[in-house]
């Protein structure tokens, strides 16, 4: 690590996870605090639980492609209970709210062309011990969020000074 850069940080995320709400408030919270020096990544690990889980992790990934990723993702989050009822109807629809191309959005729930790097994204979070969400990943050390959120950020922070 050269001096001054910060560590990545990856929040492993669900997005029919009400807690994963909860997670963005972090998120939000590390981006004021340190702007573009942090890295911060989203890996997808949809459980079985959530049956719009994997397709909104598809979705999400085409939003990243067309540039809005984080947008979209804070977007379906605040509307996890609608998801839940809706599913991919609600997933293009908020990507036509954002300004992304919808149609490709949609396309890409079909065609699957996502599907890998959803796959890859839940296969490496098992293989380091993911179980649940939000989980983050800094320094090497996994935080497992969720109810857990308490003092997080400040356990963040000192891996990411420390």
């Amino acid at each position: 690590m050269t001096e001054g850069s910060l560590p990545r940080l990856e929040l492993w995320c669900e997005l029919q996870c009400p807690d994963c709400r909860t997670a963005l408030d972090d998120v939000r919270a590390l981006r004021e605090r340190y702007g573009d020096a942090l890295p911060i990544v989203l890996r997808h690990f949809p459980l079985e639980k959530h049956k719009h889980a994997y397709a909104a992790a598809e979705a999400a990934e085409e939003a990243f492609v067309q540039g809005r990723g984080w947008p979209f993702v804070e977007a379906v989050l605040a509307r996890v209970t609608e998801l839940e009822r809706r599913g991919p109807e609600l997933l293009v629809e908020v990507a036509g709210e954002l300004g992304l191309d919808a149609e490709e959005v949609e396309l890409a729930l079909i065609d699957g062309r996502h599907t890998l790097a959803v796959d890859a994204d839940q296969a490496e979070g098992k293989a380091i011990g993911v179980s649940g969400t939000p989980t983050y990943v800094v320094a090497g050390q996994r935080l497992d969020g969720g109810k857990s959120q308490q003092g997080l950020r400040e356990r963040i922070v000192a891996l990411l000074e420390g």
